[in-house]
């Protein structure tokens, strides 16, 4: 694997952001956002505003690594496209109308252009890559030099030719500098359906449309855009189809025609005398409404073609969005500072702002997209959102409540105007309750809100693989969800009965949260009630028998562990699926979401079982008590039965504080921090899900982890002698302050703590300290100690009067 990584090193002026005793401080210089381009991860690297819609980067044509678009590896880039996802798994998204440069066509026949994907494809330059907030860069081996930028529905390059573009031709013919950059009607899945593309020969402009599928989701989209050039006059226009161009017509349009598969490749082109400084600058506006408003896009955010001027706009938002974040860094070593502020980078890049582009309804509403899913971003990605960017995670609420108002379900995930796979529960309800608890107020709906998370507790869609919930009629009158299921009323996959009951149990825990906060007392005891359905997937007598085991390579050993949650059939009767299965050390990848797969989702009983976080109180009894407890969950983590590059493995890294061990917590963090998650270009331990992992990582060093869908807070120590954070809605700043810090991280235990200056016992906090401000003392030492231990210290339960 390659392990270098490139990122531009910027000697820029000073940042909103202050360090302590620091004023030249530059968080430019330690976001990488080449980290997860390989291995996996998946990560967008290009040019983005913060939830920009307009994404622009390199495209590769590695099938398992194209997902973002660009992959810092030996694949071949295949064009520079403007819309992408980033960090998802399964097929790649978006990457619609690529455009591709070349400095002319040997013999000056433009037959001898390149057109297809597969024959245009190019190496880049080793060591051109350059990637920061705002902007990317590559340079071909054809030495064109490219470089990207964006306002958030358009995006800008800039393409340097060669000063010795007039040499040779590889086939002995010459290759005159007459410069030729053509769009491609096609997207990274190759998914089109319909294309339609024209070119004016006047001033070279291309503008088109296409129909095409989401990745994982049902239905299709249209997106419509407009290219227009600067730097040189034209010479020729024209469109192309499969390997062939020509001059006429001026226009195209491409169906599917059941035989072409991927379909058959066309778009157009326009080729340009050359320019005098050899530079060319191609804007692509983009819409979802139509041509007009995507030309009306690129006109008014980029009226003049000024790439440094754009480059600077965008770098300026990302300094601003990162602004409210300050760290005391002195004896951090850059690899923990890249982790930090690239995870808070990355968990900035989605949702997708595409207000004024939704043609599915009117609404003055905020309108985001790419909620890539929500299953993955509920439990980090949007509690840290809404720390540092409350007004964007209120935009996204009220687009969640109107999604809502016009489909008449939550979404579980949402990409490209379609619905999305479920994967579990119906957790758009523990989005909207963590923000209710969590101040998001301005401009929300609640009313309609409540309506929204009660419709999915309550009413089953015919089609509960993209919205809602199956089963309810089990779920209400058995408490849990068959695996053998009989439901009529609505079609999905029958399957994962045990990780739907879990979640479905937490989502209800969640409505009951916010009934009891609206004044519903009857709904509150209704939903609480239903939390406590997890009881009745756990049997009580399982044991574990686990192979290949760390110290156990080769071996089946008893685990030692009995009890775990179970299949359980209609008749109330038992089933049997391996605790372990699905685990790293059992068919790993056996649990997707596919008619085949079992009955936990991405994950084994081992790890489901621990998920009821809002009664934990009762789990950590159910499990034997708080020493049985901490040694299995401890257990998990050690035994090698725990993949930390799922979203579900965040939480239990930090239940130890619910056993009374908060310092084991603290522990384990760093058992993950940075072994897993570094600043190489694999360093994230899976899909970066839309940002899940960078803000996993981000909270981790922050030392305060939110249990999503609670007013709480786990307190561990940050990985910074102090930081801070201060509230863009109350303007006070909270500081989590280390003593006794050491940059070994030898010290990782809480000894003692002050809130304000006031003694301070309990190892959880609420989010009235990030509104109110304040100054959270930790004193560290090398041992644990019993700080956070008492009963009363312990985070709340619901079986304790939540």
């Amino acid at each position: 694997m390659i392990r270098e990584y490139f990122f531009v090193l910027l000697s820029m002026p000073a940042v909103a952001v202050a360090q302590a005793g620091n004023s030249s401080y530059d968080i430019f210089n330690y976001v990488n956002p080449l980290i997860g381009t390989i291995n996996g991860g998946h990560v967008f690297p290009g040019a983005t505003l913060p939830f920009g819609m307009a994404k622009a980067v390199a495209d590769v044509n590695n099938p398992n690594e194209k997902q973002g678009g660009f992959a810092s590896d030996n694949s071949d880039i295949t064009g520079f496209s403007h819309m992408h996802d980033s960090g998802t798994g399964g097929s790649p998204s978006l990457g619609n109308f690529p455009i591709f440069p070349q400095a002319g066509c040997p013999g000056d026949n433009i037959n001898n252009c390149l057109w297809t994907k597969t024959d245009r494809a190019s190496r880049r330059i080793n060591g051109t890559t350059k990637a920061h907030p705002g902007y990317f860069a590559v340079t071909l081996n054809t030495s064109i030099h490219t470089e990207m930028t964006v306002t958030n529905h358009t995006a800008l390059y800039r393409l340097t030719f060669p000063k010795n573009a007039t040499a040779a031709g590889s086939n002995g013919t010459s290759l005159p500098y007459s410069p030729l950059i053509l769009v491609d009607l096609t997207d990274l899945p190759d998914s089109r359906t319909y294309g339609a593309i024209q070119v004016d020969p006047q001033t070279g402009r291309i503008t088109g449309n296409g129909t095409f599928s989401p990745s994982f989701g049902i239905g299709n989209y249209v997106l419509y855009f407009c290219t227009d050039f600067s730097g040189a006059s034209i010479r020729d226009t024209g469109v192309w189809q499969n390997n062939r161009a020509g001059n006429q017509p001026k226009s195209l349009t491409t169906r599917a025609d059941g035989v072409n598969s991927p379909p058959l490749p066309a778009g157009a082109w326009t080729q340009f005398n050359a320019p005098a400084n050899n530079q060319l600058l191609a804007r692509v506006g983009l819409s979802f409404i139509s041509i007009t408003q995507a030309c009306h896009n690129a006109e008014t955010e980029i009226p003049d073609f000024g790439f440094e001027k754009v480059k600077s706009s965008a770098e300026d938002a990302w300094r601003k969005k990162l602004s409210v974040v300050s760290v005391d860094n002195t004896g951090v070593n850059d690899t923990i500072q890249t982790v930090f502020w690239s995870g808070a980078y990355r968990s900035m890049i989605s949702p997708q702002d595409y207000t004024g582009e939704n043609p599915l309804w009117n609404s003055t509403e905020p309108y985001y997209d790419s909620y890539y899913c929500i299953w993955d971003s509920y439990r980090s990605i949007h509690p840290l959102i809404t720390l540092l960017d409350p007004a964007s995670q209120t935009s996204m609420v009220r687009s969640l409540i109107d999604i809502y108002r016009h489909e008449g379900k939550l979404p579980d995930c949402r990409m490209s105007l379609c619905k999305g796979f479920t994967q579990g529960g119906s957790n758009a309800d523990v989005v909207l309750v963590d923000s209710y608890l969590k101040n998001i107020t301005t401009g929300v709906d609640w009313k309609v809100g409540y309506e929204a998370v009660v419709a999915d507790a309550e009413d089953e869609p015919l089609d509960w693989a993209v919205e809602g919930r199956g089963g309810l009629n089990s779920w209400k009158n058995l408490g849990y969800i068959p695996t053998d299921d009989f439901d009529p009323y609505g079609t999905g996959p029958f399957t994962r009965s045990i990780s739907r009951t879990v979640e479905y149990a937490y989502n209800d825990f969640c409505i009951a949260e916010m009934a009891r906060g609206l004044g519903n007392h009857a709904d509150a005891e209704k939903y609480l009630q239903r939390s406590d359905n997890w009881k009745n997937m756990y049997k009580s007598d399982q044991t574990s028998y686990v192979s290949n085991t760390t110290g156990h390579i080769g071996q089946t050993i008893d685990s030692g562990f009995v009890g775990f949650l179970q299949p359980r059939y209609l008749n109330g009767s038992f089933g049997y699926q391996d605790p372990s299965l699905c685990s790293p050390l059992y068919n790993f990848t056996s649990c997707y979401l596919n008619p085949n797969g079992h009955e936990t989702y991405e994950g084994s009983s081992w790890m489901y079982t621990f998920y009821v976080p809002q009664d934990m109180a009762t789990l950590v009894a159910t499990l034997g008590g708080s020493q049985k407890f901490t040694d299995r969950l401890s257990y998990l983590h050690t035994s090698g039965l725990l993949y930390i590059g799922d979203e579900q493995a965040f939480l239990p890294v930090f239940q130890f504080h619910y056993g009374g061990r908060p310092g084991l917590s603290a522990y384990f963090s760093h058992f993950y921090i940075p072994s897993q998650f570094n600043d190489t270009l694999k360093g994230i331990a899976g899909n970066d899900d839309s940002g899940a992992m960078g803000s996993f990582t981000t909270l981790a060093m922050i030392g305060l982890w939110p249990v999503p869908g609670q007013n709480v807070y786990l307190i561990t120590p940050p990985y910074f002698p102090s930081v801070s954070i201060t509230s863009p809605q109350t303007g006070k700043t909270a500081t989590i302050r280390n003593i006794n810090f050491d940059s070994d991280y030898r010290n990782i235990y809480i000894q003692s703590a002050t809130l304000n200056g006031r003694s301070y016992s309990k190892n959880w906090i609420t989010h009235d300290f990030w509104l109110n401000g304040g100054v959270l003392e930790l004193t560290l030492g090398r041992d644990e100690s019993s700080w956070g231990s008492g009963a009363a210290d312990l985070p709340p339960s619901s079986s304790d009067g939540f």
